[in-house]
């Protein structure tokens, strides 16, 4: 396997706050909408809900929210008519971000997105101007494993790291790497190939951290003044905070002694 080159999707992390956290429980829910309403109420048979539904539970949303979600996507009950929108626009400094929503109202949402673009010194553009940049793919995280004195021989076994490199060949993985970061395992795969590698993982013992589709970026744009910095994280903070916006991507990368220096 070639190795992983470096990429970078900065979230500035944010207090949790009753507002914050309204938001989060916004998206788990529209996510599960869309998820029934494209395949289905049953979770055993609908990937995407199953992955949305256990995201949501991650995240605190309650049960009978999701319930209702789910209720909602099926056509069992009355709901928004939610559609999945994407955006595409350049930040101060030329950064590339590319942002999936899911909206009632496209001329709210598309108006509200502009606005942010503008006042952070950047430009909502037409499709195609940064897709082209952002990979989608499947990406999984698998905890590295704790102390051995900790865990069985077979427990430890499961998640080293060269045992889990073999048994992710079976399923034509992109890549598998060690991520020091995150201190985890990441396995990334093509779209294709996500829902056979989530579940035949699965069936081998694995547990994973987490099991989504993302957007990789192929390049990136290192920030080194702390004014445009500033402005691209107050941007990428104010998307992520909007209803409609389920998920924002950009090849921003700035050096720890640059964001150190935000007030943000």
């Amino acid at each position: 396997m070639s190795g992983h080159s470096k990429w970078a999707n900065i979230k500035h992390k944010k207090a949790k706050t009753d507002a914050a956290r309204g938001v989060s429980f916004a998206k788990f829910s529209r996510e599960i909408i869309i998820a029934a309403k494209i395949g289905g109420a049953d979770i055993n048979g609908n990937f995407r809900l199953r992955t949305a539904v256990e995201k949501a539970k991650a995240g605190g949303l309650p049960n009978d929210t999701i319930k209702r979600a789910i209720d909602k996507g099926a056509g069992n009950l009355q709901g928004d008519n939610y559609e999945e929108i994407t955006y595409e626009g350049y930040g101060a400094g030329g950064v590339a971000i590319f942002i999936e929503a899911a909206t009632d109202n496209r001329n709210r949402s598309a108006g509200d997105i502009r606005s942010y673009f503008t006042k952070f010194g950047g430009n909502l553009g037409e499709n195609g101007c940064v897709g082209w940049i952002f990979e989608p793919c499947g990406l999984i995280a698998i905890d590295k494993p704790q102390e051995a004195d900790k865990r069985s021989k077979e427990e430890v076994k499961m998640f080293d790291f060269d045992q889990l490199f073999e048994d992710s060949m079976e399923f034509d993985p992109m890549d598998v790497w060690e991520d020091e970061d995150e201190n985890d395992y990441k396995i990334k795969t093509s779209v294709e190939n996500f829902q056979a590698t989530v579940e035949g993982l699965e069936k081998l013992g694995y547990k994973y951290k987490s099991a989504d589709l993302t957007r990789i970026p192929s390049n990136s744009c290192e920030i080194t003044d702390p004014a445009i910095a500033k402005k691209i994280v107050l941007l990428l903070e104010k998307l992520d905070e909007h209803d409609d916006v389920q998920n924002v991507y950009s090849n921003f990368e700035a050096s720890d002694d640059i964001m150190n220096q935000l007030d943000v």
